[in-house]
């Protein structure tokens, strides 16, 4: 398949990008540092970009040259994204706070928008795997920037779903667990007056245990741009959590239900009553 992958210089993104590889894909790696040095040692099949993901001229200039070299796009997983602004959001820095957001949110939909005429084009139903987690479903103290923006990520993965119901597209999110990436060593070097006691010692236990959350995550890729995961779409996914492997064949129940969303719970749904 002709994929492209965002942030593919480091962290999960880079990850992704050399297990892709080794299933015989053709990655194009999008990234805001050279990754000239990645190119010589991934090979031909390794192709890179260099462009920041919420700067809309160099993200539609990174599509173009993609669509120069390649007819067509069958899948896009879109890894790009900054933990930014971290403390109190009432104390927070305004433009680091709207920073963060802009990076990670409108670098989604950037790159959504950029590459959709590529994707449009494939033989096959096209995929588009998008990353929350981190704050996404519930609040994140001292995280609110990066939480909002993966919020905002959700909603938009179901809104494109709702809206391409009828095209051969299929468009998702993943929540990777805990992975030791650079937002951990960030956390840990910002240490517990800034993050918070808790969020600290999480990153500190997370570093020093061994986790199987990334190749779980590596597997729930390669299913979701897969055709088993066909007609599955709009959905927030848990890579560790989810019986994901076997969600294809409930494809049409799934789509007809608000089972992996975001929702408003109700009081009856909790055995309350609010009326009186």
């Amino acid at each position: 398949m002709n994929l492209v992958v965002t942030g593919s210089s480091s962290g999960i993104g880079l990850a992704l990008t050399e297990h892709l590889l080794t299933r015989g894909h053709r990655v194009w790696g999008v990234a805001r540092s050279n990754q000239s040095g990645l190119c010589a040692r991934l090979g031909a099949s390794f192709r890179s970009a260099q462009a920041d993901v919420s700067n809309w001229e160099q993200i539609f200039a990174a599509a173009a040259t993609v669509g120069q070299a390649w007819s067509h796009l069958d899948g896009i997983v879109l890894c790009a994204g900054i933990q930014g602004e971290v403390g109190p959001a009432l104390s927070a820095d305004p433009a680091r706070w709207s920073q963060t957001v802009r990076t990670n949110l409108d670098g989604t939909y950037f790159t959504l928008r950029a590459f959709h005429p590529l994707l449009q084009r494939a033989p096959r139903r096209a995929k588009a795997v998008c990353f929350s987690g981190g704050g996404g479903t519930k609040a994140r103290v001292n995280f609110s920037a990066y939480g909002v923006a993966k919020t905002g990520i959700l909603r938009l993965v179901e809104t494109i779903a709702a809206e391409t119901t009828d095209t051969p597209f299929d468009i998702n999110a993943i929540a990777p667990g805990a992975i030791n990436t650079r937002l951990t060593d960030e956390v840990i070097a910002l240490g517990p007056t800034a993050v918070g006691q808790a969020e600290y010692d999480t990153a500190v236990k997370q570093k020093a245990t061994t986790s199987n959350a990334l190749e779980k995550t590596v597997g729930l890729v390669d299913w979701l741009l897969s055709t088993e995961s066909d007609r599955v779409s709009g959905r927030l996914l848990a890579a560790v959590w989810d019986p994901w492997a076997g969600l294809g064949k409930h494809a049409k129940a799934l789509a007809q239900s608000d089972v992996y969303t975001l929702r408003r719970i109700l009081p009856e749904e909790r055995s309350l009553d609010f009326n009186g």
